[in-house]
């Protein structure tokens, strides 16, 4: 029986591998992907982090690019492989956690391979499990290629004809760039327009910089800041917004409303001439296997700090864990120190 099992070997379970390791604690971590780094890769291929080199160092070794680098996807990926490799945690791949159950004193773990059992574990799953896409997208004809932008990869992979990109985050408006900039045919986004922007650099100092000398990032949620910053709309960071609707090729049309075969209801027209749509709807929490667990209105885990109202169950890499800095590659180190130290 482990002391501590993980589950998820991104940024939040190495972090918290990094402080069991230093602690010479009994530990595993296991991930559902084949390689370290998957969760990122699996993503579209021109993905660029909005944080800089100098923010994005996980506790113990730096990220090896030169400050004021926008690292992409692969550097990433290669980061978290070099991080295992120096620390020698010990991983078990290509392992799903498909069900929690807690027996008196200890977990188990029924995974794809083989049941695991242990005194403690930590969920670093992070905040991106089940891509969301409105029920009506059903009623579309299967001649329009639809894809989450989970697994949109490229503009190569999809139809020729126009585009609908759904969705007013940063993936939504960083995907309709590079489509609409890589072809000639309309590209139509559905979504606001009505967003506040974000440059990744003021007055000659990165925003990150900015928000670490004011504080932005290590507001707690339950700060009256905090709270106020949680609950407002988050802006575009690093993407210049009205430039890329005002290109003659794109078309703003406001929210999708309905759809039926070939057409598609928006706020200002119906399209029928979509060949492809991307939805850039982002994701719903899942926490349904594991047995017991108490959730919030929101459908994340109750929780102090990423200590769970289960004893021995923890949770790592949740959006606003504590600050809106949880979120960050950079940021994770902290509210994983917090975390060993209350465990340890």
């Amino acid at each position: 029986m482990k002391d501590f099992v993980i589950i998820g070997a991104a940024q939040a379970g190495l972090s918290m591998a990094y402080f069991l390791k230093q602690k010479q604690k009994d530990f595993l971590i296991i991930d559902r992907e084949d390689q370290i780094g998957a969760s990122w890769l699996n993503r579209w291929d021109s993905l660029k982090l909005f944080t800089p080199t100098e923010f994005n160092h996980l506790v113990g070794m730096p990220f090896p690019a030169p400050k004021g680098h926008y690292p992409n996807k692969f550097e990433v990926a290669a980061y978290f492989k070099q991080y295992v490799d120096t620390f020698q945690f010990p991983i078990q791949l290509n392992t799903l956690a498909e069900r929690i159950e807690k027996k008196n004193d200890h977990f188990i773990i029924t995974t794809n391979q083989k049941d695991i059992c242990c005194k403690h574990i930590i969920i670093a799953t992070g905040p991106f499990h089940i891509p969301y896409t409105p029920e009506f997208h059903k009623k579309l004809s299967d001649s329009i290629y639809q894809v989450h932008s989970n697994y949109y990869k490229t503009p190569a992979q999809l139809q020729k004809g126009s585009t609908l990109v759904v969705g007013g985050g940063d993936s939504g408006f960083q995907i309709l760039d590079e489509i609409s900039k890589n072809t000639k045919e309309t590209t139509y986004f559905s979504g606001s327009t009505d967003i506040r922007t974000l440059p990744q650099e003021i007055l000659g100092k990165t925003l990150w910089w900015w928000f670490t000398i004011t504080g932005f990032l290590s507001f707690s949620k339950t700060s009256w800041i905090g709270k106020k910053i949680s609950e407002s709309k988050q802006p575009i960071i690093g993407t210049d917004v009205k430039s890329i609707i005002n290109r003659d090729n794109v078309e703003t049309v406001g929210h999708t409303l309905d759809a039926e075969a070939n057409t598609i209801k928006t706020a200002t027209k119906e399209l029928t001439d979509i060949k492809n749509i991307i939805w850039a709807t982002g994701y719903k929490p899942n926490f349904k296997w594991i047995e017991n667990l108490e959730l919030a209105e929101d459908g994340y885990p109750k929780h102090h700090r990423g200590i769970s109202t289960t004893e021995g169950l923890y949770f790592i890499g949740l959006p606003w864990l504590h600050t809106r800095g949880s979120a960050t590659l950079g940021g994770i180190k902290k509210d994983a120190k917090y975390l060993a130290n209350k465990i340890l």
